[in-house]
């Protein structure tokens, strides 16, 4: 899956546990979008997360 280009935020690994408590591989995915981001005055396409794309930190093309 894809990371953050901003602050590197990706996938965490885990256990899903059922009722009966028997474990299984989770993968717990961070919300990221490919979006068009202004970078030095030109559109570049890369993976932003959307805490990153709400708290302003990269401005869309």
């Amino acid at each position: 899956m894809a990371k953050c280009a901003i602050c590197e935020k990706g996938p965490h690994f885990g256990n899903a546990v059922s009722h009966s408590h028997r474990r299984s591989n989770k993968v717990w995915n961070a919300n990221v979008k490919s979006v068009k981001v202004k970078v030095n005055g030109n559109a570049k396409k890369m993976y932003v997360c959307t805490s990153c794309l709400r708290s302003g930190l990269v401005e869309r093309a």
